[in-house]
This record gives structure tokens, sequence and C-alpha cells, in this order.
């Protein structure tokens, strides 16, 4: 079988991150021929065991409500069809609106839903507000005009949550939708017998990884390390992640004089050395698509506190790998937090459980079912 994945880079995110574990699944794989392609040449993994599966395909569509279109497709729709897949599987929205300009009704043609698409919601002139819902609305009838030009369109969706949401906004001709979890490579978040952990034990260790956005919402974050410092308990929070919001985290950390509990280690490759270095994982996502970084701390054996994103209701099993907050409120965080302090074993009968739970979502399992949805949808 021959499959083409196609996202627009592989920056630093949790998208780009399954997209090489898929892609070097399925290259291992002998019945398979397996290319990806990125728009741009920003590569901030270690991809040299697939680097000759990687192709860099300049590609752009920018659609425009009053101008012409700007749709630049050429080289990637010469590269569909010098290539000849069987399956096209594209991730992010970028990815989605470019590829789907181009035609080729022989393939299977997949979308990776990692969060709700904003532009697939359900509008109409009449409910429009803002200049985004006009924008949203345009992009919404181009691309359902895409999928049919190209004999129809099958979604993969990564949570419950997303799952609702696309057949609450896609036309009931296009429900071709399946539920697929995403997935890790399992070996690579086993603690080696080698490892030493190098730390303060009186410090209760927290960590959250995730890029420096809004969405992410690590100010929040801060806002519960004050209140655990306000309690007496001695706790250090490693924030793994770079982003637009860097400044502004690191200048309320200054200021809260909270230095000493809290550092920004920007991006880092190898995050579960982070994450084997932890009491706990905390997570505070405004909405989330599904949280892979969830998965990856419990295969660690991490309990998880974080806050309700929807699609990570899937993963908490509350009270046993961990607790969710529906409340952006620091206070309520914080109590979950201070109970895991203060109750050793509690945590780490948490942790086990969330290690057993994280064995469900292994990505060689995962890749089985991926092929089949291929094969069969």
């Amino acid at each position: 079988m021959k499959i083409l994945h196609i996202i627009p880079n592989l920056k630093k995110g949790g998208a780009e991150r399954i997209v090489i574990d898929i892609v070097r699944n399925l290259s291992q794989k002998n019945e398979n021929t397996v290319k990806l392609v990125l728009f741009d040449d920003k590569i901030e993994y270690e991809v040299d065991d697939i680097k000759k599966l990687i192709e860099i395909v300049p590609s752009k569509v920018e659609l425009s409500i009053t101008k012409k279109h700007q749709i630049s497709i050429l080289e990637l729709q010469n590269t569909i069809e010098l290539f000849q897949p069987d399956s096209i599987h594209s991730h992010l929205f970028e990815a989605e609106i470019v590829s789907r300009s181009c035609t080729f009704p022989k393939a299977k043609w997949f979308t990776h839903s990692h969060d709700r698409m904003s532009s697939l919601n359900n509008l109409n002139l009449f409910s429009i507000k803002s200049k985004r819902d006009l924008t949203n609305y345009f992009e919404k009838r181009y691309l359902l005009k895409c999928y049919r030009k190209n004999g129809g369109n099958n979604f993969i969706a990564i949570s419950e949550d997303i799952l609702y949401f696309l057949k609450s906004v896609l036309p009931n001709h296009m429900q071709s939708i399946q539920l697929l979890q995403n997935a890790i490579d399992l070996k690579r978040f086993e603690k080696p017998m080698d490892f030493n952990k190098v730390r303060d034990n009186a410090v209760f260790n927290m960590v959250s990884i995730g890029r420096l956005d809004k969405n992410k919402n690590h100010q929040f974050l801060i806002d519960v390390v004050l209140d655990l410092k306000n309690r007496k308990i001695p706790v250090d929070l490693t924030i793994v992640g770079e982003g637009n919001q860097r400044s502004a985290l690191q200048e309320k950390i200054s200021r809260l004089d909270l230095s000493n509990q809290i550092s920004l280690v920007g991006s880092q490759e190898k995050v579960e050395a982070f994450l084997w270095n932890a009491d706990l994982y905390i997570h505070s996502a405004i909405t989330e698509g599904f949280g892979l970084t969830l998965i990856e701390a419990m295969a660690c054996g991490l309990p998880v506190v974080c806050t309700d994103g929807k699609g990570n209701r899937d993963l908490i099993q509350e009270g046993e790998n961990g607790f969710m907050v529906g409340e952006k409120d620091a206070k309520l965080l914080a109590d979950k937090i201070e109970l895991l302090f203060k109750n050793d074993n509690l945590r780490q009968k948490m942790g086990a459980k969330a290690r057993k739970f994280a064995q469900g979502f292994g990505m060689e399992k995962y890749v089985e079912s991926l092929l089949l949805l291929y094969k069969n949808t």
C-alpha cells in the first residue's frame, strides 16, 4: 500500500510528533511505501531515520472573499500523481485546505482531526458576526466542494469530543467518521534501569509540557503554584515548551517571586527525562483535542491533574489515574495537588494505574488499526 502523509512542517507540537511516529512505524512494515510531505523545511525533531521519506513541497492556498484566490499547488499535484498513493492522510488545517485543492480521486482521502476545525463550524450568512466567521463560512464551502471533487472524504476523530463535533457540522452524506484515539511509542517512555533521579526529595516535582500559547493556559499554572507556595507546600514546576507567551509568563513568574519554583526550559527533544524526574503531571489547556502529553506522562507512571479541555475527558479516570477539575479555579487544582503531595501511597497507586492505562495507547496497535481504516473505509 502506498500512503502519503501531509503536514505543513515538523515544528514542535502534538500533531507533528504523532505524524513522525506513524510514518516511522508504517515504514517498518515491508508491505507499505510511505512518503511524508512538508510545505516548509522546518524540522525540530530528530528524524534522521525517516529523512529519506520526507519531501519538501512548497505549497500554499490563500482564499479571498473579495479578490482572486492565491493557489499554488502545482508541485504538490505533481508529487501526488508521481507517487500514486492509495491513501492520502492530512494533518492540521493548512495541510487540509492545500491538499484538498489538488485532485486525485483514485486515492482514499483521510482528514486527521487533531482539534475542532473552526472552519467546519455550522454558519450561514445570517449567523456571521465577525470577519473570522465569514472566512470560516467560505472555507467550509470551499472544502466541501473539494471533498466532492475527490469522491468524498474520511475523517479520523482523535477523541469522543472531536467525534461529536464532526457529526454536528458535517453534512449527512459526508459522515464517514472513525474514532481512533492518538497513540505514543510506549518503549520511549519506559524508564531505563540505569536512570538516576537527581533531585531534592523534599520538593514535590511537577511538570507540564505544551506550546506556550494562550490556549495551553500556563498563566493559570502560575496561579496554582502561587497558591501552593502560600500553603507552605514545597513544589517545583518545570514547563517544557516554547511559544509567543514566554515573555508574559516569565514576567509574571518574576513579579510573583516564583523564580525558585517555576522553570521555563523551552522546547526539548527528550521530554521523557523530565517526566521520569517528576512526581506529578499537571495540564491546564482551555481546549484539548486529545491530550497526547497526558498519555506520555501516564506511561512514565505519573498521575495527572488537569483542567477539562473536553478531548482529554477520554483519558482521565477520576481518582484512579488522575483528577480533572472542571472549573478554571487555581484553588481547586491546588487542592488535588496537595492531596497527592500529602498522600504518597495514593500517588503511587494512581501512578501505577496511569501506567497500566497508557499501555492501551501503543503506536504499534494504533498503526494496525490505521491500516485497517486505509483498507476497509
